[in-house]
């Protein structure tokens, strides 16, 4: 008789945990407190974004999640975009930074290249070439639409592993081997807590002891007055190379650091950095930012959008692009650096959680590393 699982929270995590477990033979369970997946699952840039991951276990991990992703999109003919990402470089600082972690990516058989202001402007479009240098080119990252990829996830998950869905009931408490939602009580061999930010909710003195934070994004949707144009990659500008821990890398970091520090220190300050994703409809995601609390007031502010537009115009001509939707996103993140969280607060009881807004890139091999652990 196979063993059963339980599984709290349908949104990435949940449902890498759900198809981790049932590789292993568990009978699986999910349940989930909405009606569909509407936190920072579906919030996102819909990037699987291995260039943004340090070596070893965790681009290893990214790598892995993409090859599961990748099996499931093909096999239920979901559309996706493989057309890696540029790392623009507008100052000798950047350039530096690309030239340097260029050189250590190759060094581990990273599929990555420095490319020059020319190869840039005839391969990719819509790129500011004013005060362009260069940029570097990897060829890991894919894009999908996450709104599409959630949404039809589950289902796939029931139709290949048999996996059972409840939705709209809200699990009120976790002890060993049960969970609750209020006086209903489901059993089974385990149960797998993975609640994104609603982390507070169940076990939390767990939760309160441990150091993690959450944090907000804003972000926007455009689509161009010309519905053919394609950007032909994912491209960020110079202050993604502080965002990400991959270019901690990089000797040649400090020096664009204190030059970012000292011109543009609001944008620290509200920890953006920008970006632009295309999904196969041809839709533009940009963003982020990053403020960190408990609790935040529902309300975008309007300058940090601004500023985002501001710093996108750096490096991308944006003069046809119309704006569609905007939004706020939110999702747990360890503040002691750690990848993610993994608790056994008792027995038959597991939390995974805090993979700090990787959920699309890190996922569904995080849950695979965890599940193997039990």
């Amino acid at each position: 008789m196979n063993k059963s699982a339980i599984v709290v929270g349908a949104g990435i995590v949940g449902l890498a945990t759900a198809r981790a477990l049932a590789e292993k033979g568990y009978a699986v369970k999910v349940i989930e407190k909405s009606q569909f997946a509407l936190g920072a699952s579906v919030r996102n840039f819909g990037m699987l974004w291995p260039v943004g991951q340090p070596d070893g276990n965790l681009y290893n991990r990214s790598v892995r999640t993409k090859e599961i992703w990748v099996d499931y999109l093909e096999t239920a003919k979901i559309p996706y975009n493989a057309c890696g990402s540029l790392h623009l470089a507008y100052s000798t600082e950047e350039m530096n930074v690309v030239e340097d972690i260029a050189q250590f990516f190759q060094s581990k058989n990273r599929p990555v290249s420095v490319i020059n202001k020319e190869t840039v402007l005839s391969h990719y479009n819509g790129i500011n070439e004013n005060g362009l240098l260069g940029a570097l080119r990897s060829e890991d990252e894919i894009i999908i639409d996450p709104r599409e990829g959630i949404k039809h996830l589950p289902a796939y998950l029931t139709q290949k592993y048999g996996v059972t869905f409840i939705w709209g009931t809200a699990i009120t408490a976790v002890t060993s081997h049960a969970a609750f939602a209020g006086k209903t009580k489901y059993e089974a061999d385990i149960v797998c807590v993975c609640s994104g930010q609603d982390f507070e909710t169940l076990y939390p003195d767990q939760f309160k002891a441990q150091p993690i934070i959450k944090t907000k994004l804003q972000m926007m949707r455009f689509k161009h007055q010309d519905p053919n144009f394609k950007i032909g990659a994912s491209v960020c500008g110079g202050l993604s190379l502080l965002h990400y821990k991959s270019f901690t890398a990089s000797s040649a970091l400090t020096k664009l650091r204190l030059k970012i520090e000292e011109e543009i220190p609001e944008y620290l300050k509200y920890g953006i950095h920008v970006m632009v994703s295309q999904n196969n409809n041809g839709e533009l995601t940009v963003g982020d930012s990053h403020e960190y609390a408990l609790d935040f007031e529902p309300f975008d502010k309007i300058e940090i959008n601004e500023m985002i537009l501001t710093y996108l115009k750096k490096f991308m001509h944006i003069d046809q692009w119309m704006m569609t939707q905007s939004w706020n996103g939110i999702y747990p993140i360890m503040t002691n650096g750690a990848a993610e969280l993994f608790l056994n607060p008792e027995p038959g009881v597991y939390i995974l959680n805090g993979i700090g807004g990787h959920g699309m890139t890190m996922s569904f091999g995080f849950a695979e590393e965890m599940i193997e652990s039990i």
